[in-house]
């Protein structure tokens, strides 16, 4: 069989995990539910946007979407949606 072949990042996490740095998190359904609570909002796709950003800004979202595997679209829905809930998780402390 051959070794598996992990990237950096896996690599790092993998690394992560044997110094014991990984915790289960406590009310594991609840935890679920919350991330299936944020995939639906962050998929269900029901208006539309046209925005105006610099050429440099959208060349480096798409270099960063293929690196991610993603569309170019979906990871700016993504970062709109992850600022906006961080956001909101700070106004709430």
């Amino acid at each position: 069989m051959k070794p598996l072949r992990l990237d950096r990042e896996e690599q790092e996490i993998l690394e992560s995990f044997d110094r014991g740095e990984w915790q289960p998190v406590k009310d594991l359904k609840a935890e679920i539910t919350r991330h299936q609570g944020y995939a639906r909002a962050t998929l269900r796709k029901d208006k539309r946007v046209n925005i105006r950003i610099s050429s440099k800004d959208l060349d480096n979202i798409q270099a960063i979407a293929i690196e991610e595997g993603i569309p170019y679209q979906t990871l700016i829905s993504g970062i709109i949606h992850r600022y906006i809930s961080s956001y909101h998780e700070k106004a709430r402390e």
